[in-house]
C-alpha cells in the first residue's frame, strides 16, 4: 500500500506559478521550442505582468472616475420620488389645503390621515467650490496620468536593460566557450612540443592553469546567463522557467541633434507635466478654499403629487398636479477662522508644488546633458572596441606563430589569449551599453 500511495502522490504532485497550473508527468513529456522574444513584445509583456505598473495603471483610471464624478456635481440631479403615508386621526378634521373638510391626523406635521407623494425633482446647486473641486479633481487625473508615464518608462528602461543584458551574457558564455577551446587547443600544443622536448614541462603547466581558469570564467558565466534569462523572464511569462530567445542589439543607430533631442525633451517630459498639473491642482486647491466666503445658490424645481389622493383629480375638481419652485442662498457668516485656515493650508502646498517644478525641471536638463553624453561617449568607442579585437586577435596569430618557432614564451601567449578575450567581452559590454544609454535617451524625448 505505502508503495501504491507514493505512486499515486506523484502523479497527483503539481507545481504553481502565478496561477499557472502543470501537472509534472505532462510536463516532463513536453518540450514546448523556445519562443522568440523581441523588445516590443517584452515591453508589451512587461506591462501586463508588472504589479507597480498595473497598480499606477489603476490609479489612472480610477483619476479619470474621481474627475468625471467631481464634474458631476455641477449638473442639475434629477430624482423620482415616491411615498405613502398613513397616519392614525384625532377626531376632528380640517381644510388640509383642499375643498371641504377632511379628518386631522395625530401627528400634526402631516398632512393628512392619508397622503400620496409622486414627484420628479430637479436639484442645481451653483458655488464657486464645486467648480475649484472640478478643477482639483481634473488637475489631480492629469497627475496620475503623468505618474503612469513616469512609471511606464521606468519600466521599459529596467526592460531594456535586462534584455540587452540576457545577449550580454550569453555572448559572454559563447565568448568564453571559445576562449576555453582556444586554451585547450595550447595545452594541447605545449604537451606535443614537451613531449618533443621542444619546451620545457613549466609551458604545460602555465597552459594547463589557464584552461582551468576558462573552465572556472565559463561556470560563471554560464551561471550568469542564466539568472538573466530568469530575471527577465519573471516579468515576461507565467512559468519564469520558459525557453525563448532574444534579437542581438541592433549596433549604432544615429544620434539625433542635440537641439532636437532639448526640444523634444521639453514637451514630452512626464515629470515636467507631473510637477506642473501638481502645481495647478494646488492653485485649484486655494480657490476652493477661498470659495468658502462665497454664497451657495440651490435651485429646486418639482412636478407631481403631493395629495391625499392619488390622482390628478381630488374631490370637486380639486387639482392634485401641479408644480413648485424653491431657491436658497446660503451665506457664510462666522466659522471660527476655519476657511482662513483651510487657505493657508491650501498655500502652503501650491508652495511646495511649485519648488517640486523647478525642481523637476533642473533634473531633467541633467539627465539630459548626462544621457546625451553617455550615449554619445558608447557610440565613439564602438569603433575603438571593434579595432581592438582586431588587433587583440591579430596579436595573437602572430604571437601563436612566434611561440610555435620558438621564438616566443608561454607567457606571451596566455597574455595576448586573455587580451583577445578581454577585447571581445569589452565590444560586446560596448554595443550593451549604447543600446541602453540610447534607449534612455530614447525614453526622456518621448520616442520609446
Amino acid at each position: 500500500m505505502a508503495k501504491w500511495g507514493r505512486a499515486i502522490a506523484a502523479e497527483l504532485s503539481f507545481l504553481f506559478f502565478s496561477g499557472f497550473v502543470c501537472w509534472v508527468p505532462i510536463c516532463a513529456q513536453q518540450a514546448p521550442a523556445s519562443e522568440h522574444v523581441s523588445l516590443a513584445d517584452a515591453i508589451r509583456r512587461a506591462e501586463a505582468n508588472e504589479p507597480i505598473f498595473a497598480h499606477s495603471a489603476a490609479m489612472q483610471r480610477s483619476a479619470k472616475i474621481d474627475s468625471y464624478l467631481a464634474k458631476a456635481p455641477l449638473l442639475p440631479s434629477v430624482t423620482f420620488h415616491n411615498q405613502v403615508l398613513y397616519t392614525q386621526p384625532n377626531g376632528q378634521t380640517n381644510q388640509g389645503g383642499q375643498v371641504g373638510v377632511q379628518a386631522s391626523p395625530v401627528y400634526i406635521a402631516n398632512n393628512s390621515i392619508h397622503e400620496y407623494t409622486s414627484q420628479a425633482s430637479v436639484d442645481e446647486r451653483i458655488s464657486l467650490s464645486q467648480v475649484a473641486t472640478a478643477q482639483v479633481a481634473a488637475a489631480n487625473a492629469a497627475v496620475a496620468s503623468a505618474e503612469l508615464e513616469v512609471t511606464r518608462r521606468g519600466l521599459v528602461q529596467a526592460v531594456v536593460s535586462l534584455y540587452y543584458t540576457v545577449s550580454s551574457a550569453e555572448t559572454r558564455q559563447r565568448l568564453l566557450e571559445e576562449g576555453l577551446a582556444e586554451a585547450g587547443d595550447f595545452t594541447q600544443m605545449t604537451t606535443k612540443r614537451e613531449a618533443a622536448r621542444e619546451v620545457a614541462h613549466a609551458d604545460v603547466v602555465k597552459a594547463q592553469l589557464q584552461e582551468q581558469q576558462r573552465q572556472r570564467d565559463l561556470t560563471d558565466a554560464t551561471v550568469a546567463a542564466q539568472r538573466a534569462r530568469l530575471e527577465l523572464a519573471v516579468l515576461l511569462f507565467p512559468d519564469p522557467r520558459t525557453s525563448y530567445t532574444t534579437d542581438d542589439p541592433n549596433g549604432t543607430p544615429a544620434l539625433p541633434v542635440r537641439d532636437e533631442v532639448n526640444r523634444m525633451a521639453a514637451h514630452n517630459n512626464p515629470e515636467i507635466r507631473s510637477a506642473l498639473a501638481s502645481v495647478n491642482a494646488a492653485s485649484a486647491g486655494v480657490r476652493s478654499a477661498k470659495a468658502a466666503y462665497l454664497p451657495d445658490v440651490g435651485l429646486n424645481f418639482t412636478y407631481g403629487i403631493d395629495a391625499p389622493q392619488f390622482a390628478k383629480q381630488g374631490p370637486d375638481q380639486v387639482k392634485n398636479l401641479g408644480y413648485s419652485i424653491s431657491g436658497t442662498v446660503d451665506i457664510p457668516v462666522w466659522n471660527w477662522f476655519s476657511t482662513q485656515k483651510r487657505i493657508r493650508q491650501s498655500e502652503i502646498w501650491r508652495d511646495a508644488a511649485k519648488v517640486n517644478l523647478t525642481a523637476a525641471q533642473r533634473r531633467l536638463i541633467a539627465t539630459l546633458e548626462e544621457s546625451y553624453a553617455e550615449a554619445a561617449a558608447a557610440r565613439d568607442q564602438m569603433a575603438l572596441l571593434d579595432q581592438s579585437v582586431q588587433t587583440a586577435g591579430e596579436s595573437l596569430r602572430l604571437t601563436k606563430l612566434r611561440y610555435a618557432a620558438g621564438e616566443s614564451t608561454a607567457l606571451e601567449v596566455v597574455d595576448a589569449q586573455n587580451s583577445l578575450l578581454m577585447s571581445q567581452t569589452a565590444q560586446t559590454d560596448g554595443v550593451v551599453r549604447y543600446e541602453v544609454a540610447w534607449a534612455a535617451l530614447q525614453l526622456l524625448i518621448g520616442s520609446l
